[in-house]
């Protein structure tokens, strides 16, 4: 028997690529695995992976492919935004007036200057009046007269074709300078006592509601958006929005709606007045919009929190609406005048941005920065590498922070639980029809960081969530050569263990 002898270097070589678990061959098996369980197409994936402060080589998988990213999308926004605007950035929005007060009544218009605070709150707008309020104000003889002139959009908005599958829902949103409370009307229900006890919020009265839901004893608690309870506004009525409800209640259960029924302009100046009589104020004029008059002097302001908190609410909650206050105000103050609306002015400030950064724009396609768009469109390469850019920013840590923690909160507090990965990364998702995606920063098993962005597009891509959970698996097993985890793995398994 003749015996082939090989030097112990190469039988140790060849030893650890045979047990290595992510060799360059290996390291995307198990996505690729996932992808064909669902009968997904290899092609629908678009996958970058780049370290950021250890050792390892880029993975790419069609990283390339222009590809609609949804709202990891927002990732682009809020980062720009950081850099654009400054972390301390804050929107204000003011109350004035054309007239002279007199004892307790305001003789004259009462001006409210809208500038698309994103997070302009019911209880912010209240204690904006109030303190108006407590100038010794109580009745205003004028009309109310909303200024939304800080947008510069003369056509509008792009509408966003949702299907037609509730139209009044607020991720629908639409963005502009006198947005207040996310135009929405919060619908509490509760059942008590074999009666459902229905409110509304803000305090609307041409908001009515009529209650046809019924209060069995026995029954399970319907779960966020069941289709148990069915909502119907009816606006045939100039006066008022009817509201009718029906469905079940059981006993001692709650069910919460939040409904987008009314225009800005609508919205802000029913919750003005709507606040405002609570005060005991008076409002006799009618309301119209217009611009702030010549001279008016300034009575009250609310200034909003700083952009830092903004974009944590936008990534943690992928709100769409803020998401686009936030892209227009990126416009709005870096505005030129060959600029046909704030969307151009927003769209060009960020794709120079990204160019300075050494980023290829040739195929990022913006629309409204929130990723709520089929327009929308970015590769996996180039969202990766805007990451690692956003890594070596000033504001990295205020970017990370705002990103949803791996099974633990935001959008990803319900994934990837019960596995290494709790806590190890910081992603931002989305989603939309024919679109899954995720981008941000986690960690492999030897406490790299990496900067992650892999979308699926396809008719299909509703089944490819465990697909976006195998990619950051992947990564986190990843064990490159000269690293401590490979030498523990090589060193085992010399000794036969």
């Amino acid at each position: 028997m003749t015996m082939t002898c090989r030097p112990f270097w190469l039988s140790l070589f060849l030893m650890f690529v045979a047990i290595s678990p992510a060799s360059a061959e290996s390291w995307a098996d198990s996505i690729y695995e996932s992808l064909q369980e669902r009968k997904l197409p290899e092609q629908s994936l678009s996958l970058a992976a780049i370290p950021l402060d250890g050792p390892g080589e880029p993975r790419f998988v069609n990283a390339d492919e222009q590809m609609n990213p949804g709202s990891t999308m927002k990732l682009v926004t809020t980062y720009a935004a950081l850099e654009l605007l400054g972390p301390n950035f804050q929107w204000h929005t003011r109350l004035y007036t054309d007239g002279e007060q007199k004892g307790d009544t305001l003789k004259g218009n009462l001006y409210y200057v809208g500038v698309g605070d994103p997070k302009l709150t019911l209880e912010r707008m209240w204690l904006l009046l109030r303190d108006l309020r407590a100038m010794g104000i109580k009745h205003i003889r004028g009309d109310l007269v909303l200024d939304g002139s800080y947008f510069h959009l003369p056509n509008g908005v792009p509408h966003f074709n949702d299907d037609g599958d509730n139209p009044y829902a607020p991720y629908l949103v639409e963005p502009g300078s006198l947005l207040t409370n996310l135009n929405v009307f919060r619908i509490r229900m509760m059942s008590r006592d074999g009666k459902v006890h229905v409110s509304t919020e803000p305090p609307v009265s041409k908001i009515v509601i009529d209650n046809k839901v019924t209060a069995p004893e026995r029954g399970r608690c319907p779960v966020h958006n069941s289709k148990a309870l069915q909502y119907e506004p009816d606006f045939s009525d100039r006066r008022k929005i009817t509201v009718t409800i029906t469905g079940a209640l059981p006993e001692n259960c709650r069910a919460d709606r939040y409904l987008s029924l009314m225009s800005q302009q609508d919205y802000t100046a029913n919750l003005i007045r709507g606040l405002w009589r609570e005060m005991g104020g008076t409002l006799s004029g009618r309301d119209r919009t217009g611009r702030l008059a010549r001279g008016a002097k300034l009575l009250v302001t609310t200034s909003s929190p700083d952009l830092v908190t903004m974009v944590r609410d936008i990534n943690k909650w992928s709100s769409n609406v803020m998401a686009r206050q936030l892209f227009l105000t990126i416009g709005a103050e870096n505005r030129l005048a060959g600029d046909k609306d704030d969307l151009a002015a927003a769209d060009r400030a960020i794709l120079e941005w990204m160019r300075l950064k050494g980023i290829d724009i040739s195929q990022v396609v913006l629309e409204n920065g929130s990723g709520l768009s089929r327009l929308e469109r970015i590769t996996a390469h180039q969202q990766a590498l805007m990451l690692q850019q956003a890594w070596r920013s000033p504001f990295a840590a205020e970017l990370i922070a705002s990103l949803p923690l791996v099974a633990m909160d935001g959008t990803m507090r319900n994934r990837l639980r019960n596995t290494a990965l709790v806590g190890e990364g910081h992603i931002k998702t989305g989603t939309l029809r024919n679109v899954r995606s995720i981008a941000g920063f986690t960690r492999d098993q030897n406490n790299t960081t990496w900067a992650v962005a892999a979308m699926i597009n396809d008719r299909s891509a509703w089944k490819s969530r465990a697909v976006l959970d195998e990619v950051l698996k992947a990564v986190h097993t990843l064990v490159e050569p000269g690293t401590d985890a490979s030498r523990v793995t090589a060193a085992s398994a010399g000794d036969g263990r």
